[in-house]
């Protein structure tokens, strides 16, 4: 049997409180309610419409996320991760309401170990940037899913693209994650 349910009607969202806007404000400074920032945060480039989340918060480290996590996990708050917002999926809208943790400044490439053929990034860097890090060592990163995404978005969605035949989708591209839950 096939159960449809409606995720966009008024009784499904859940609204984001004065109270866990002032804790999320306390833990990472970095939160905004901002109408036009919010409907960002609610559209990719799927054809499904925007359903923005009720607040945006920017992280800048892992321990700003673990915070966020546990502050929506507390308040069984919805909580959706953001990357670039290229995806095709529509899996960054915010079809319960919530929080939409922003992870694009978490963009630093933190090491490179050309020796071994590796890196180590933060979740918020782009394949164009990292492969403009990494063009003196010989080296590429070699997931093109067409667009500039996150890497952190292109595991999320398990991306691939033009040269995966060759090279493989993330899932053989990535070696080590740090998960947050």
């Amino acid at each position: 049997m096939l159960v449809r349910r409606r995720f966009t009607t008024a009784a499904a969202r859940v609204s984001v409180g004065d109270a866990l806007l002032a804790q999320l404000e306390r833990v990472v400074h970095r939160v905004t309610t901002n109408a036009s920032i919010l409907d960002r945060h609610g559209d990719d480039e799927s054809h499904h419409p925007s359903v923005p989340p009720s607040a945006v918060v920017y992280a800048h480290s892992t321990e700003e996320v673990s915070a966020v996590v546990r502050l929506c996990a507390e308040t069984r708050t919805p909580l959706i991760s953001f990357g670039t917002g290229t995806s095709l999926e529509g899996h960054i809208q915010a079809v319960h309401g919530g929080v939409c943790l922003d992870l694009s400044e978490m963009n630093g490439i933190l090491e490179v170990n050309a020796a071994d053929m590796d890196c180590r990034v933060q979740a918020g860097v782009t394949r164009k940037s990292l492969n403009s890090h990494l063009r003196e060592t010989g080296l590429h990163f070699p997931v093109d899913p067409g667009a500039d995404a996150s890497l952190g978005g292109m595991v999320a969605c398990g991306a691939s693209g033009t040269s995966t035949v060759r090279y493989g989708t993330m899932r053989e591209n990535t070696l080590g994650l740090t998960a947050v839950c």
